[in-house]
Formats: structure tokens, C-alpha cells, sequence
């Protein structure tokens, strides 16, 4: 028999993908495990990463009703209806750069389903890029702010405004920039009541979000090394839920009947991952401690973090200003065979010799030398050459002139003709660049509010 006070109840949190443009596929076995658990539950999408909202604020200047995660209706489509059906709120940060236009295509979505209509709410406040908010970025800048080259700034937001749209009844809550972990701590506040002094707790549920928020890493993905770390069924990795309890604490496990594994290695790698301080780690809502937490396996694929301390929120919030950076160009060009590396070789000094001094080039040669180090050093008898048969070479410059930028991925094409023998496979690409600047905005300058759409 249930309790009839749900906070007694500890609450399960699944998350459904881990970046923009994550599987599809991955929300659905969480949902499955969510509603045969029983019980209070949210499922959670983290899609942004800090370049991801950038260029969807660039998309949006060409297509101003886009601006959102492109893949959100695929995403949420097999798993929107079951969620509704069973009480479970689902939070994203797939707003991007429009969260508007992202819970209109909520609404779509459940239209097309069949669905009463929804409750969305939308968090407001992250998006800085308004007249106002050039004037607080600008402030913080000074003189490295460069008003005709800034595209857009968002401040990370936190985890209260998404709690007060759950406990005002939003079946679906859509936010922009707001911390990753903040997408988990929201339903873990709106289901206990926590204060926004209960740093402890707050601090506790903050790293079960952590755990979450890259979806399959801590289930294994990203932790696979064959022969020193075998993870079983990779091709069906199972994503993370979090049970978090009324203390903060957590036993993390994945969706059942899936790949990927959970054990205290998965939990530790991911709890360092992108973690500055292990004493001090900053999110908008509290600074967690994770110096004395503890992780223990306590059962096949479960393991519990406990012991995360937390300390008083910051009286700032970090923001990530956005400025034009010019253009990014990249072509390939196979060649494989006997002398094959000599031809790719002969290839990179013809473009580079055509090219001169114009742009800051980059060479890889692919099959010798693409990840470890450039291989612009080859011109100079800098990196060791050999017999490869098998060289893909891949030319990339930037430079703030498209014009150039086209000139170059021209020479590479004219390869095919005008370069060594044997030559093909020539692809090209061009793409606009961002560069960033971080910054730290007083609280009280960026609030952030939610509204039903």
C-alpha cells in the first residue's frame, strides 16, 4: 500500500539523453523501469553543451522559430504519453536558444498523439543577449568586450524554478541555459520541500544530477576500454535513474533489461568528470563537497553515493558570452597504396605552399598522425615518416574571411587533378565559428521565472 505523503517516498529520476543529438532510442527502457518501479518519478533531457546553444542562437537569427534541440519531437515521441499516464514530469534544457518555440513543439507533439493538452512550463531568465543583457556582459568584459563581433551570453540558471513549475502541476518543463546538474535537483526539490539552505541535501542531489547528465557515460559508455575495462551489450546501453533519497543521497542503477553495467568505477569516473575542486563545486544552486562521500555497490548495477557535504550558494552566476570567429574550413583526400603516405605528403605541401601565410592551417594526416599531433611539423622534417598504404589527408584553416576560407577548401578539390597521382574520396565543409568568453553576472541581475506556455 502506498503512503499517502509521497515525500516518504523515495524519488527516481531517469534521464533520457546525455547531449543534443544522443539516441533516441535511450529514453524509452528508462521509462519502462520508472513506471514498474511505482512511485515518484521524473525523467530528465540534458542536450546542451556550451557550443550546442550557441549555434542554435545562430539558428535561430536565420529561422527565428527554430532555436531548440532539433531532435526533441524524436526524442520525447515514444516516451510522451507514457509519461503523462503515469505522473512522470519530464524536464529538459532542449529549449536551447528558444524555449518557447520548443514547448509549442510540445504541444504539437501531443496534439498529434492524441493527448489532452499539456501543462508546459517554461524557465526563463538564462538568455542575456537582449540590449539589457549586452549592458551586464559588457560591464563584466570591460574592453575585452567586442560589441560588433558579440553574438550572445547565458547565464547558468538553477534548479527552484523548475521545482516551482513542477509543484505548480507542469507535466513538461522547458528551460534554456540552466546547470546540468540543476535538470535533476529541480524534481528532487519540488518532491521533499527542501529550503534553499538545505546545502547538505541540495549538495547531495546536485551530484546524483551530475551522475546523470552525461546518460550513458556513467553506465559504462564512456568507460569502456577493451581488455582493461570490458562492458558487456554496448550496443543496448541501458541510461542511468537515480533514486534519490530525503537525505540527498542516491543509489544510481540503469534501465532494466539493458547493456552498460553500474558499478563503483562507473560512479567514480563520472563523480571527477569535468570536476575542478573536488572541495568546491560550483553550481548555481549550493557548492558541493564531495571530499568524504562515499560509493558503495549495494546490489548488481547499484550503487550508492552518500556523504556529499554542501555549502552556500555563490552570489554569481557563471555566463558564457558568445562572439563571431570567423570561419572554419576542412577538406579531405584519400590516398592509399604503395608510396601512399609520400603522395599525401607531397598533397599537404602543395596546399600549404599555395595557401602561404593567409590562415592558420592545420594538417592530419589519417593513418599516421591525426589525434596525438598536428602534422603541419612534416614540412619541416619534424615527425617521422613511413610506408602507410592507407592516408587520409585533412586540411583545416580558419580565417575570418569566407573567401578564404572557400579558396582553400578549392585547392584541396583541385587535388584531384593538380596534386599527386591517385587521389579521390574529396570532401568539404564549412562552417562558422564561435568564440567565448566566461564571465560572473550578480545573482541578482539574471533572475530567472517560469511560466506556462
Amino acid at each position: 500500500m502506498q503512503s499517502k505523503d509521497l515525500r516518504l517516498q523515495t524519488l527516481a529520476v531517469g534521464c533520457g539523453a546525455g547531449f543534443s543529438g544522443d539516441r533516441t532510442d535511450a529514453a524509452a527502457p528508462v521509462v519502462r523501469t520508472l513506471v514498474a518501479r511505482g512511485g515518484p518519478a521524473a525523467l530528465v533531457f540534458e542536450n546542451l553543451a556550451e557550443r550546442t546553444l550557441a549555434f542554435q542562437q545562430l539558428t535561430r537569427r536565420s529561422r527565428p522559430e527554430l532555436g531548440y534541440e532539433p531532435l526533441l519531437e524524436e526524442e520525447l515521441r515514444p516516451v510522451l504519453a507514457d509519461c503523462v499516464a503515469h505522473g512522470i514530469p519530464i524536464v529538459g534544457n532542449f529549449g536551447a536558444a528558444n524555449p518557447a518555440g520548443a514547448a509549442a513543439a510540445v504541444h504539437r507533439l501531443a496534439a498529434e498523439l492524441g493527448l489532452p493538452a499539456l501543462r508546459v512550463a517554461v524557465v526563463t531568465g538564462d538568455d542575456l543577449s537582449d540590449e539589457r543583457g549586452r549592458g551586464i556582459v559588457s560591464a563584466q568584459l570591460g574592453d575585452a568586450f567586442d560589441a560588433r563581433r558579440f553574438v550572445c551570453a547565458n547565464a547558468y540558471q538553477g534548479a527552484f524554478e523548475i521545482a516551482g513549475a513542477i509543484r505548480a502541476g507542469a507535466q513538461v518543463v522547458v528551460t534554456g541555459r540552466v546547470a546540468d546538474p540543476s535538470l535533476v535537483l529541480g524534481p528532487a526539490i519540488a518532491h521533499y520541500g527542501w529550503a534553499a539552505d538545505d546545502w547538505d541535501r541540495l549538495a547531495g542531489a546536485t551530484m546524483a544530477g551530475h551522475l546523470l547528465e552525461c546518460g550513458a557515460q556513467v553506465t559504462g559508455g564512456y568507460f569502456a576500454d577493451p581488455g582493461r575495462k570490458d562492458v558487456p551489450g554496448l550496443e543496448d546501453v541501458g541510461f542511468p535513474i537515480a533514486e534519490i533519497a530525503a537525505d540527498g543521497s542516491c543509489i544510481v542503477s540503469k534501465a532494466e533489461g539493458t547493456g552498460g553495467m553500474v558499478d563503483c568505477r562507473t560512479v567514480k569516473e563520472q563523480l571527477l568528470y569535468e570536476v575542478h575542486d573536488p572541495a568546491a563545486y560550483i553550481t548555481p544552486d549550493v557548492v558541493a563537497d564531495i571530499t568524504r562521500a562515499t560509493v558503495t555497490q549495494v546490489g548488481p548495477d547499484r550503487v550508492r553515493l552518500a556523504g556529499v557535504r554542501g555549502h552556500p550558494r555563490t552570489d554569481t552566476l557563471k555566463a558564457l558570452a558568445y562572439f563571431d570567429g570567423g570561419w572554419l574550413g576542412e577538406a579531405e583526400i584519400s590516398y592509399a597504396g604503395p608510396n601512399a603516405e609520400a603522395r599525401a605528403r607531397l598533397a599537404q605541401e602543395i596546399v600549404a605552399r599555395r595557401m602561404g601565410a593567409q590562415l592558420a592551417l592545420r594538417f592530419d594526416l589519417i593513418g599516421v598522425l591525426s589525434i596525438l599531433g598536428d602534422d603541419r611539423n612534416t614540412l619541416l622534417g619534424g615527425a617521422p615518416r613511413g610506408d602507410a598504404r592507407d592516408v587520409r589527408l585533412r586540411v583545416a584553416g580558419r580565417h575570418e574571411s569566407l573567401p578564404v576560407i572557400e579558396r582553400l577548401l578549392r585547392e584541396v578539390t583541385c587535388l584531384w587533378t593538380g596534386g599527386p597521382a591517385g587521389g579521390g574520396g574529396v570532401r568539404t565543409a564549412r562552417r562558422q565559428r564561435l568564440s567565448s568568453r566566461a564571465v560572473l553576472v550578480p545573482r541578482a541581475q539574471a533572475p530567472a521565472s517560469f511560466h506556462f506556455a
